[in-house]
């Protein structure tokens, strides 16, 4: 028997952060709202992998093929920060203590989940740094084990040459997302990075 409801609710609550309970809270929310809400998020929902793209130069989502960060010529093309994910650049954009521009890895090292260099943007970020004559890149990966490895790595990658490196400061809880940081703590650990 078709179990709408009970599909919907299976559904929502595969979405991070939304349990059974809170799935079952939205859909009948749904339900018994306007007709046209529920009409608008399908059709979202069912365009979203067509239309959104990863930025060509950072990694970060669009609708084109440059997102509007890297479009911004008011932006410091010779100051570019690292981020694990799309949210965390999103948490550094709503602090407001950033004006540079970005990289996304869409991931950080982990070699226990085979996750090693080559799977992540690095070549890419090389030839951005060299291309753009960046002076100093922001390394702002959670600080977590693989976190903290990619910043050694990122620091590797770039000794000896004409490139600064910091980390953010601390500040930011240790096991911590960016996502999920406050602004105020995450402008402070912006202002307040070292050196790697």
């Amino acid at each position: 028997m078709n179990d709408p409801i009970g599909e919907l609710i299976a559904l929502l609550s595969r979405l991070p952060g939304i349990g059974e309970r809170t799935a079952t809270r939205l859909a009948f929310y749904l339900l018994e709202a306007d007709e046209e809400l529920s009409k608008a998020l399908g059709g979202s929902l069912s365009t979203l992998h067509r239309d959104v793209q990863r930025c060509e130069e950072c990694g970060n989502f669009t609708s084109g093929e440059r997102c509007a960060i890297c479009l911004d010529s008011r932006r410091d093309a010779s100051l570019l920060c690292v981020v694990a994910r799309v949210p965390d650049l999103v948490a550094i954009e709503r602090s407001g203590a950033f004006r540079g521009r970005y990289q996304v890895l869409h991931g950080l090292l982990s070699p226990l989940d085979d996750i090693h260099p080559e799977h992540l943007p690095f070549d890419q970020l090389v030839e951005r740094v060299e291309r753009d004559g960046v002076r100093e890149i922001v390394v702002a990966t959670p600080l977590t084990v693989n976190g903290e490895a990619t910043a050694l790595y990122l620091g590797e990658l770039f000794e000896g040459k004409d490139v600064e490196i910091s980390r953010i400061a601390s500040g930011m809880p240790h096991g911590g997302e960016l996502e999920f940081t406050d602004q105020i703590t995450l402008s402070r650990a912006i202002s307040g990075r070292r050196k790697v």
